[in-house]
């Protein structure tokens, strides 16, 4: 079915039936309607690929991404969903099986032949696998944004979550309930994120003059398996433990389950915060108190600010900055039940 066919069906012309298909607001309500309802009785579709062609516009992102069976990741992925859609871009989405890839070349060149507009590159740093783009980005030929953070200096523009804070802000919350043996069970310390954590448990802890021993660090591999197991070398290496800050919800749900079966109360004998808030962790027991991330929003803000420097690149009057917009969303504190309550406030 043609353009023309429906114009004649709504005896209007062609004219008039593109601008009610690009919602122009210079087409009176009355045949705005009864288009809209000849366009659905006949089962009218527009040529997307032919409108792209004419308006030298694909409105499609690319999307690289890994992870999505973790909690992060994924909610990342559909904040760029929604974003993308109410902005009215499509998505290709490229997913990754190793986070670590040297074939940066081939997955660029994939995307740039399917006419993408823009690219989020939506992996962790995880070992060296960003080390592409302080070689590649000069050449660049259309925008491309980081989603999550990066050690060192970012050569592209990005958006992501400040993990250090969520670990000041965990450990702060633990040492305000009283405790001061606080141990950590990280993630895997090759991600960017796992490390940042740590590092913010470990400001916390110097900054309010508590020691801080490596037999107070465990690594996991965000796995429930894993947080049981670290609770049980925590002990091991240090049985006055007070409190535990775990890297995610998921670990710390295992490390809930080794409490119990050690017969350690929470929060009483054992103060537990974790990171993520997934829906879940209301309902663990006790409830879990956690560290939201805006993962969402990250995703989001990161299809925004792609949006902008496409239209800034197809505007050459316009003036674009050399230095790529860096944007950390701040976390926020949930507290439940398996904390204990606040008796002198960390600053």
């Amino acid at each position: 079915i043609t353009i023309k066919e429906v114009a004649e069906a709504a005896g209007v012309s062609t004219q008039t039936i593109s601008r009610v298909i690009n919602n122009r607001p210079d087409v009176a309500q009355e045949t705005f309607q009864r288009v809209q309802q000849v366009i659905k009785e006949i089962g009218y579709a527009p040529n997307i690929l032919a409108r792209s062609l004419i308006q030298g516009r694909s409105r499609t992102l690319g999307v690289v991404a890994y992870g999505l069976d973790y909690f992060g990741p994924s909610r990342v992925i559909t904040g760029i969903e929604q974003q993308a859609n109410e902005l009215g871009y499509s998505i290709f989405l490229n997913l990754l099986h190793q986070p670590e890839t040297n074939d940066v070349d081939h997955l660029l060149n994939n995307l740039l032949a399917r006419q993408v507009e823009g690219i989020i590159w939506a992996i962790p740093e995880i070992g060296n696998n960003r080390a592409w783009a302080h070689a590649m980005t000069p050449d660049l030929p259309i925008p491309v944004m980081f989603v999550s953070g990066m050690a060192g200096p970012s050569t592209l523009p990005l958006v992501g979550i400040d993990n250090c804070a969520i670990g000041r802000m965990a450990t702060g919350h633990l040492l305000a309930g009283g405790s001061r043996r606080i141990g950590i069970i990280t993630g895997p310390l090759n991600w960017w994120e796992a490390q940042q954590r740590q590092q913010g448990w470990r400001e916390c802890l110097e900054e309010h003059g508590v020691i801080v021993e490596d037999r107070l660090v465990v690594e996991g591999d965000w796995t429930a398996k894993s947080g049981e197991q670290g609770l049980y070398q925590l002990l091991d290496q240090s049985p006055d433990l007070e409190a535990v800050f775990v890297s995610n919800d998921q670990m710390a749900l295992g490390v809930l389950h080794a409490a119990h079966r050690l017969g350690r109360r929470v929060p009483e004998d054992l103060s537990i915060a974790g990171v993520d808030n997934i829906p879940e962790s209301a309902h663990f027991w006790p409830p879990l108190t956690t560290i939201r991330q805006r993962l969402r929003d990250a995703g989001a803000l990161a299809v925004q600010e792609l949006d902008q420097l496409i239209q800034q690149a197809k505007s050459p009057d316009e003036q674009v900055s050399p230095i790529p917009n860096i944007a950390l969303l701040q976390p926020e504190l949930v507290v439940r039940e398996s904390s204990l309550p606040v008796t002198q406030p960390v600053p």
